[in-house]
């Protein structure tokens, strides 16, 4: 017979085990060790060839040999990056499915919606940022404004009369705009298109006065001549381009930009999902991927897990204000 202290030790063991076993993070070995025993998917919730894309499969290369597998990168795009980000939230959280998620979908964009496909806190395992990126603020080189003073100067001189454009909206191009024009007491009109190839095509052709693009597409056009880069809507200058000044330099408090991060579904094993948080965070800390990343306008910040999170929840409240003061919707 098992004398009642040794039953008693055995009923504390297993219980101190299975408290293990639901922290957060903790890890399974036997489980830890058989992921992954297949190619793993990333969603991309944007058409190939963007910024989003551009990132997605340096990251994903990377991965996959951190990881000893695949991992296969689809472009899904449609109805402002929600279509791909709601198949990953609908997927099975066996950690072979994830998304590069972002602002359009997870926050602040849902803020701009009447109705959402999913939770975008709740239904999601925000894995890992992989950093943010500021727009620059472009116009084509005969454009009267030489510099972004010069810009806002005008527009508060010919207010309703001068446009801006960015890549759709709800993007974070569309936001820095409507923070720009609160902040500065300027009327702009926004001319939204869908992605910002045809909004290239239109601020060269001269239909539009300026636009904000990403400094991925943006940067070749500014270095052979056809555009000017009058501000980039970060915290401070860059060093890609030390001469140009940021826009809170120009109108204080206005900073904008996007950013993007690896999540997958709700309810992750722990253990995986803490690998997958590792590797990615492992990858984005690289010295030779923050030299490249930096080199596409993008600044690295690979926050983790509950600092995710945070920061998912900091973009809401940030932009909460200016969305309801400009009654900015997206359906």
């Amino acid at each position: 017979m098992t004398h009642p202290v040794s039953r008693r030790r055995i009923a504390q063991g297993l219980f101190s085990a299975a408290l293990v076993g639901a922290l957060p993070g903790a890890l399974t070995p036997a489980r830890a060790q058989a992921f992954p025993a297949r190619p793993l998917k990333l969603i991309v919730p944007f058409p190939p060839g963007g910024s989003t894309d551009v990132i997605a499969r340096m990251v994903a290369q990377r991965l996959g040999d951190a990881l000893k597998t695949s991992v296969v990168v689809e472009n899904r795009p449609g109805v402002g990056s929600l279509l791909g980000t709601d198949a990953v939230a609908k997927a099975p959280a066996d950690g072979y499915t994830l998304v590069v998620s972002s602002n359009p979908a997870i926050a602040p964009g849902p803020l701009m919606r009447s109705s959402m496909p999913y939770d975008p806190l709740r239904d999601f395992t925000h894995l890992a940022l992989l950093g943010t990126f500021p727009n620059g603020f472009v116009v084509r080189t005969d454009h009267p404004a030489k510099t972004m003073a010069e810009f806002v100067a005008m527009a508060r001189a010919r207010p309703g009369r001068m446009n801006y454009s960015s890549a759709g909206l709800g993007s974070a191009g569309y936001l820095t705009g409507e923070l720009l024009k609160q902040a500065a007491g300027i009327d702009m009109v926004h001319v939204p298109y869908k992605g910002s190839a045809p909004a290239i095509n239109d601020l060269l052709g001269g239909q539009l006065d300026g636009m904000f693009e990403s400094l991925v597409t943006a940067t070749g056009h500014v270095r052979n001549g056809k555009m000017r880069l009058l501000s980039v809507s970060g915290e401070s200058r860059m060093k890609n381009f030390p001469d140009v000044p940021a826009l809170p330099e120009v109108v204080p408090g206005v900073i904008g930009g996007a950013w993007f991060g690896i999540s997958g579904p709700a309810r992750m094993p722990a253990d995986i999902a803490q690998r997958l948080q590792t590797e990615v965070q492992a990858i984005v800390s690289a010295p030779d991927m923050q030299t490249r990343l930096s080199e596409l306008g993008m600044t690295p910040s690979p926050l983790g897990g509950a600092d995710f999170v945070n920061f998912i929840q900091g973009e809401n409240r940030r932009w909460g204000p200016v969305i309801r003061a400009g009654k900015i919707t997206v359906e």
